[in-house]
């Protein structure tokens, strides 16, 4: 990874709000090239349940014709989003029911974009983060390149938002084993998996069983994140 972009996602991942991490993931999404980002939260199964999030730097114009014409009841790549995580590139063949949508970000031009979702299967919520830009398609390799960057972040913006919600966040913190608390701890200190096997007498399997078991109980995306949540849990 880059130096910046590590440098960058660290300090998303210690962001305590959304006034102060949507900041830096559009200045991330600007590193990456695009003039515009665009951070989605909701909880499409329990619609009345919480109040869904919307933050962007979209043209006004897009944002006034999307509202006013209830495009959300019929974009296609909400509708992806809302039931995969798979990257998905705005296309015109995405938009061939819905070509009103797809003539409307060309007149923003908004039509060179691509959308990652992240769902937190615990609480049903789906981030949904969105990157456009005025000029240039997306390659994909390019898209290979981010995906993984921006999945992450989608994963981190879904967490604090569950962090923020005192609905979602009082479901109690997951319970960890002595072993598993012990590997955190150690993960924590940055040792690696093999470090680790050699100081607790494990092997490196056993303690990628036990990583992956808290990564399941914090209902995160990986380690790091995993590490991130324990120690805001007051764990470790």
């Amino acid at each position: 990874m880059e130096a910046w972009k590590e440098s960058q996602l660290k300090q998303l991942a210690l962001a305590k709000g959304m006034e102060t991490a949507y900041p830096m993931l559009l200045s991330f999404a600007e590193n990456l090239g695009f003039n515009y980002c665009g951070i989605a939260v909701t909880q499409p199964h329990f619609e009345k349940a919480i109040l869904p999030l919307q933050i962007n730097n979209y043209p006004e114009n897009w944002n006034a014709q999307y509202e006013e014409e209830n495009y959300e009841s019929i974009d296609p790549v909400k509708a992806h989003c809302l039931n995969s995580v798979l990257p998905i590139l705005w296309e015109q063949n995405v938009f061939t029911k819905t070509t009103e949508i797809w003539q409307a970000l060309k007149e923003n031009q908004m039509q060179h974009g691509w959308s990652q979702a992240y769902h937190h299967e615990k609480s049903g919520l789906r981030s949904i983060i969105s990157l456009a830009r005025k000029n240039c398609s997306i390659s994909p390799l390019e898209l290979y390149e981010h995906y993984g960057y921006i999945f992450y972040a989608a994963c981190l913006f879904c967490e604090l938002y569950v962090r923020s919600t005192p609905m979602l966040a009082k479901t109690g913190q997951p319970r960890l084993s002595p072993r598993e608390l012990e590997v955190l701890q150690l993960s924590a200190k940055g040792k690696t998996a093999y470090e680790i096997s050699r100081i607790l007498s494990l092997s490196e399997r056993t303690v990628n069983y036990h990583v992956q078991n808290v990564i399941e109980k914090f209902n995160v995306c990986n380690k790091i994140s995993a590490v991130i949540a324990a120690s805001r849990a007051g764990l470790i």
